[in-house]
């Protein structure tokens, strides 16, 4: 454990940790600036001027983190010490309790060509009616005896596959390309009961892909992350915090239910995640964690200019983030997504810390290179958490 749990106290200042989805970045060729430096962030620079500022490394250097061991980081637990899928954290995120016996997977609607290859992972990215639709179709269609399937629709082409049977195993591989051009992989079991699951996988998605053949939105499907549930102590267990979540992707909310903490609505994007922080201090929560997804799906896309609005259209909602009374505001990633790259990098995110008790530096700017020169330094991600209560005076002295 990063932080003994003899120092922690049980009262304190209220905390706020705003994380932007892939917010680190890389030089763009043209000028030579980060998404994060290039934007106009007048709130995030005048914030950066009295504030601290350092550098996550999410994983050990080299290792690039998927989106729940970066939060899992931030949150204060070795990612590397408690394996498990995505389709575990849709699942949450979706308000299902998953149980023992069950297998979840993170599912894609995709579409293929007439020779199995993936032409677009995500299906043109539909409406969240169309994912409903469709997953109301395969469930009603489509059925493997012996097994009970289901699954949620999530945003745009997400859904969780959620499977109940005898003796299954969550040691699957994935069968997501991630590249487009190519063939969806076959489903493989680690271990007898794995290979259970990997067979009524197999069987599920070529009964899927009959199903779908003829529509227009996606006609294959790509599952990945297969997961049961671990054991995690919560936010109140660890931390003595009553923690809220704010996020819009179910994915989100499933990692922070997952570490114990309360998935409240976040309606629709930033001005209702206002609403709702400060909804959540009126409810006497002390710790409130707010996602905003945006910079991440631009750095996907390998568009620059949309990953540096997504991070301008944080800026402006900050001001009302900073009036709603916490009285500690963190703000970063949980991974870097250079656009350049267009995929997630092991590169550190960019760290501001606000309190009354933080040392205020030399920089004006809120980026890659200034946070580099931060009085934080580089600290591993499950450092966050002791920072982050110490600031909301938290923590008693170690030691006499």
């Amino acid at each position: 454990m990063t932080c003994p749990a003899h120092l922690i106290r049980t009262g304190g200042d209220r905390i706020g940790l705003f994380v932007l989805d892939g917010l680190g970045g890389l030089p763009h060729p043209d000028h030579g600036k980060t998404e994060l430096e290039a934007a106009t962030t007048p709130n995030l620079d005048e914030l950066a001027g009295r504030s601290s500022l350092g550098r996550v490394q999410l994983l050990p250097p080299g290792l690039t983190p998927g989106s729940g061991p970066g939060h899992l980081s931030l949150f204060g637990i070795d990612p590397l010490q408690l394996e498990f899928g995505r389709g575990l954290l849709e699942a949450l995120g979706s308000d299902y309790a998953l149980e023992p016996g069950q297998i979840a997977a993170r599912g894609n609607f995709c579409t293929v060509d007439g020779n199995g290859l993936v032409q677009d992972r995500r299906a043109g990215r539909p409406s969240d009616a169309e994912c409903r639709r469709l997953c109301a179709r395969v469930m009603e269609e489509v059925s493997v005896d012996g097994v009970t399937i289901e699954l949620i629709p999530g945003k745009q082409h997400r859904f969780t596959w959620i499977i109940t049977a005898q003796d299954l195993g969550a040691k699957v591989n994935d069968n997501d390309p991630q590249v487009s051009g190519k063939g969806a992989l076959p489903f493989r079991g680690q271990d007898p009961v794995s290979e259970t699951t990997a067979a009524i996988a197999t069987e599920w998605l070529e009964k899927a892909k009959q199903c779908l053949g003829e529509e227009e939105v996606a006609n294959s499907a790509l599952l990945r992350g297969f997961s049961t549930k671990p054991h995690v102590p919560g936010f109140a267990e660890r931390f003595h915090l009553h923690a809220a979540a704010l996020a819009v992707y179910p994915m989100y909310r499933g990692v922070a239910r997952l570490v114990g903490m309360q998935p409240r609505d976040a309606g629709a994007g930033l001005e209702d995640q206002v609403a709702a922080v400060k909804s959540a201090i009126a409810e006497d929560y002390d710790f409130i964690f707010v996602h905003h997804k945006d910079p991440d799906t631009a750095g996907h896309s390998g568009d620059f200019a949309a990953k540096v609005v997504a991070i301008e259209a944080f800026d402006r909602a900050l001001p009302g983030f900073l009036e709603s009374g916490l009285d500690v505001i963190a703000i970063t990633g949980d991974h870097s997504t250079p656009a350049v790259m267009k995929e997630h990098s092991w590169h550190p995110v960019p760290l501001l810390v606000h309190s009354k008790r933080a040392l205020p530096n030399l920089e004006s700017t809120f980026g890659e290179r200034a946070c580099l020169h931060g009085d934080i330094g580089t600290i591993r991600g499950p450092e966050l958490m002791p920072l982050l209560l110490a600031h909301a005076d938290r923590l008693d002295k170690f030691g006499a």
